[in-house]
């Protein structure tokens, strides 16, 4: 499986226990490198999928991008 075809959820997940393996500090520093430098993919690829997500949503607000989204019985 390719690294950007895990979910935003597995990914964060991931971030985290590298996050708190880090913090405690007793990761030898060749180790630690790897982990910071996963830990910096892993963070790029949530704002990817995060960015992603907020442009999908932008769209279904605007109808696809082609007018404002109104509720029934709104006005523009």
């Amino acid at each position: 499986m390719k690294r950007e075809d895990i979910s935003f959820e597995e990914a964060m997940e991931q971030l985290e226990k590298i996050t708190a393996r880090l913090e405690e500090g007793d990761v030898p520093l060749e180790e630690a490198l790897k982990e910071y430098k996963r830990g910096m993919e892993l963070s790029a690829l949530c704002h990817s999928k995060l960015k992603k997500a907020e442009t999908e949503l932008a769209k279904l607000v605007t109808n696809d991008g082609d007018q404002p989204f109104l509720l029934d019985g709104e006005d523009a």
